[in-house]
């Protein structure tokens, strides 16, 4: 069964919107690069990311400069299958990520981004993300 494990926002600033869920909500700031700021509450991640624009394959249906929720991501057990999953109900693939094969180590964000028939953007991972400080 896949899990909910991520949500990402999107919105003009990063640092402001999560110092609002930080000191809002409690959570805790795992991960930050120049276009996003991870935080979790220990079992899902929250990513807050910088506006999308036309130039990135993920924009999404609601355009450039969205402020809300961008897209929302499922661990699963395995991405093949549920790719195909998603093909038969004729979800859109919209970005493939280069996985290992057996016995190759994974890449540690490793994931897919489709659509649903809404457009909505849909993340799915096998290694999932982080939501836990690296030295939980």
């Amino acid at each position: 069964m896949a899990k909910i494990k991520h949500i990402a926002i999107t919105c003009e600033n990063p640092d402001e919107v999560a110092t609002f869920y930080k000191e809002g909500f409690d959570l805790f700031e795992v991960a930050r690069n120049a276009r996003q700021i991870q935080l979790s509450d220990g079992d899902i991640n929250l990513t807050i990311l910088k506006w999308k624009t036309n130039e990135d394959a993920d924009v999404g249906p609601n355009g450039e400069n969205y402020d809300g929720i961008h897209h929302i991501g499922f661990q699963v057990d395995d991405l093949e299958e549920t790719g195909a999953k998603l093909r038969g109900i004729n979800g859109e693939e919209i970005v493939r990520r280069d996985v290992a094969t057996d016995g190759q180590p994974r890449a540690p964000r490793a994931e897919e981004k489709w659509a649903g028939p809404n457009g909505q953007v849909l993340d799915i991972s096998e290694p999932g993300w982080l939501h836990k400080l690296p030295m939980d």
